[in-house]
């Protein structure tokens, strides 16, 4: 593959799935169908990802029958990488996250897909509010784990990304120690919660891309262009990321 885009957090219920989603709908926007993307799902207790059907994703189970982690299946989605043609988005679990930062380090991953020319990059979501210590945790043991570039999004839904002192996150240790692998930062600001707020729960509830809610009939004139507004300001910040998508159509200057 061109690219690998892997979203992982070691907190739970930060929106990973969710990021996974809304990148995996961008890649295959912007791609235009002239690149194959595919999508895994590693997640074996939340596969929410897999439940968005219009982006075709495949379960990779790595657990057995005795409900224990099996990193040695890992290996088929790694040779996937490899083998196959085209550009991939995994999503993996908390559940799976000191699992597969493990089996990465051990195998020498990144060293392997580097090699083989796949460009593998992070993307790694953190929240406002309590979850962000165990974010920015999460974030340090990624980019202290593997080689590779960083995409952190900046989620908003349960409080702005800062501190109690109004210290922003690039303000933050953890940003400036690892600032040589970010490569962007994606914002989800918080929006009106009466009406932004339903209207993205009620899309993702429903399992739904932005463009199957565009053409629901279970969504009004208001809530399709509530949801425009917020495709269009996150399509316009993921427009500007060095990605092989964008470099190909020439929306970046690298």
């Amino acid at each position: 593959m061109k690219e690998v885009h892997l979203v992982v957090q070691g907190k739970g219920g930060v929106g990973k799935s969710l990021t996974a989603a809304m990148l995996a709908q961008y890649l295959k926007m912007a791609a235009n169908d002239e690149i194959p993307v595919y999508c895994f799902d590693t997640d074996p207790v939340n596969q929410t990802f897999s439940r968005f059907t219009a982006l075709q994703t495949e379960m990779v189970k790595i657990m057995t029958a005795d409900n224990i982690i099996d990193t040695r299946r890992f290996d088929s989605l790694i040779e996937k990488m490899i083998e196959v043609d085209g550009m991939a988005v995994v999503d993996n679990g908390a559940a799976t996250f000191v699992p597969l930062m493990s089996y990465m380090a051990e195998n020498h991953v990144d060293e392997l897909l580097k090699d083989s020319g796949v460009r593998m990059i992070l993307h790694v979501p953190i929240m406002g509010g309590q979850a962000l210590e165990d974010c920015a945790v999460g974030l340090a043991q990624t980019a202290a784990a593997i080689d590779a570039e960083i995409v952190v999004w900046l989620n908003d839904y349960h409080g702005i990304v800062q501190l109690s002192n109004g210290k922003k996150f690039t303000d933050l240790p953890v940003y400036k120690d690892s600032k040589s692998k970010i490569i962007g930062i994606v914002h989800l600001p918080r929006r009106n919660p009466d009406t932004f707020g339903k209207d993205i729960q009620a899309m993702t509830a429903a399992n739904l891309t932005f463009n199957e809610a565009d053409t629901s009939p279970d969504f009004g004139i208001m809530t399709r262009q509530r949801l425009r507004t917020v495709k269009r300001d996150l399509y316009a910040q993921l427009q500007t990321l060095p990605i092989w998508v964008n470099q190909q159509n020439g929306a970046t200057d690298e």
